[in-house]
């Protein structure tokens, strides 16, 4: 029996404390009216003013400079020029000096006669 009165003791606090409660109340939300049919439209509203216009952008950066072409192929060879004129013909030239008389040979003047070829053997 001691047992169940340690029981009681402990449990009847938490019985108390259960009833303690403040009681609440839930009040119903108020009525919301039910709208009726919708009227006429209204006039058209004025033309809004116009905008500010916006900020210049800033300028963009500096490309990057492109590669260096190929070498153009070789031209062609010009045309051959024109022969040129002929010259004209020289002037005759002067006639030339008479020459020296030629000189007598010094000392005496030796002439040599070969003899006729004998007839061959037979």
């Amino acid at each position: 029996m001691n047992h169940k009165t340690l029981l009681v003791a402990l449990l009847f606090p938490l019985a108390l404390i259960a009833c303690d409660r403040p009681t609440v109340v839930n009040v119903p939300p108020a009525a919301t009216p039910v709208p009726g049919p919708a009227g006429p439209p209204g006039e058209t509203g004025s033309t809004g003013a116009t905008g500010n216009t916006g900020n210049t952008g800033s300028t963009g950066s500096t490309g990057y400079t492109g590669n260096t072409g190929a070498t153009g192929a070789t031209g062609n060879t010009g045309n051959t020029g024109s022969t040129g004129y002929t010259g004209d013909t020289g002037a005759t030239g002067s006639t030339g000096a008479t020459g020296a008389t030629g000189k007598s040979g010094e000392g005496s003047t030796t002439v040599i006669i070969t003899p006729a070829a004998s007839a061959p053997a037979k």
